[in-house]
């Protein structure tokens, strides 16, 4: 993208239309709201179905014989060991053991997968893995789609009726039900749903069935990270970035056991290196007495005033009915139940650090 040039989603004209309500995010022109607004949204996503235009995110299909061997340097990932249609939550990393953005990769066949990178990133991510490709034989193809997202309990009943069947489908599972179209069982809100890319006539004529549905509702950015933020999922730019590591985000679990010491992945030296020394501070849930927000950029003190860590996320949380955040602070104040300080325009606001996510999860995972 040159310059500050604004994208804009191949559907703006049907939110247009919606009523939304616009800003800017990661380059693009992006539905913030629609008229129901934010508390609505993300509460007829939690108890129906919230449709979502997530077009600015980035599809990369991967094949070739040296498939697996580029997502292996490139990822701690062990992508032959994923079966056909299996999905997996991945980090690409930086020689630091920085992360460089999340993925989800799904292996579509022996030697070809799916990748779907964040928008701010995909051009990053798609120079590190041409730069990684040099000498193997493998194609890396940008995809032109509409990526939706369909999330919360009546997603499932909302696609059936509108002809796609998605019954055997677990959670981090993918197919390519029709032509040129990818399908996940998985989401950004906790909630049980699915992703689909698919071109634009096609997703037109998806949009206007699954809206002719009374289940289903558009919903903007700004619900969609109310939703993440109290599932404990995390927002590239804000809660993870090239300067932190999976140690300190809390996300070793999305790295096989079997590679943490022996994988030949980028950063694998620096990655067993944080791992040797322990996190020096560490992601956790925060939880705001009374109702006032505290929101990213925040400072965070200990009993006595002493530096703590930072708000990397925050907001009000319409299902949980209190406010929610999520930061980093000090691995020895990173305990459930440990209360510490946010300076938020001079005045101290209490806050207890607090279980991930502060909402059950609610995949189909059997």
């Amino acid at each position: 993208m040159a310059g500050d040039e604004v994208r804009h989603l191949p559907l703006e004209d049907l939110h247009i239309q919606a009523g939304a309500r616009f800003g800017a995010f990661a380059g693009w022109h992006m539905p913030l709201t629609y008229p129901a607004g934010v508390m609505k949204e993300h509460l007829h996503t939690r108890d129906h179905a919230g449709l979502f235009d997530i077009s600015h995110m980035k599809l990369f299909e991967v094949r070739g014989k040296d498939a697996v061997a580029l997502l292996d340097k490139a990822c701690p990932l062990q992508a032959d060991a994923l079966a056909i249609s299996q999905s997996k939550y991945t980090l690409l990393l930086n020689e630091a053991a920085g992360i460089i953005d999340d993925l989800i990769v799904t292996r579509l066949g022996d030697d070809r997968f799916m990748v779907v990178a964040n928008a701010g990133n995909a051009s990053e991510d798609e120079a590190h893995l041409r730069k990684l490709a040099g000498g193997l034989a493998v194609t890396i193809d940008p995809l032109d789609r509409v990526f939706l997202a369909l999330q919360g309990p009546d997603a499932w009943a909302a696609l059936s009726r509108a002809g796609i069947e998605t019954g055997s489908l677990l959670f981090m599972h993918g197919i390519e039900p029709r032509e040129n179209w990818f399908m996940t069982r998985s989401g950004y809100t906790g909630e049980d749903g699915f992703e689909v890319g698919l071109p634009e006539m096609d997703a037109r004529e998806l949009v206007t069935r699954l809206l002719d549905d009374d289940r289903v509702g558009w919903v903007g950015l700004a619900a969609r990270d109310s939703l993440r933020l109290e599932a404990g999922l995390c927002l590239h730019g804000n809660d993870i970035k090239p300067e932190i590591n999976p140690v300190d985000a809390g996300l070793m679990w999305a790295i096989p056991k079997e590679i943490r010491a022996s994988g030949k992945f980028v950063g694998a030296n620096a990655l067993q290196a944080v791992l040797a020394r322990g996190p020096l501070q560490k992601r956790v849930g925060l939880k705001a007495e009374g109702r006032q927000p505290v929101r990213a950029g925040a400072a965070l003190v200990d009993a006595e005033g002493k530096a703590a860590g930072h708000v990397t996320s925050g907001g009000f949380g319409p299902s949980t009915g209190f406010p929610v955040a999520m930061g980093y602070v000090a691995a020895p104040l990173a305990s459930n139940g440990t209360q510490i300080f946010a300076d938020v325009r001079g005045a101290k606001v209490p806050l207890t650090v607090h279980s991930l996510p502060f909402i059950p999860h609610r995949y189909r995972k059997g």
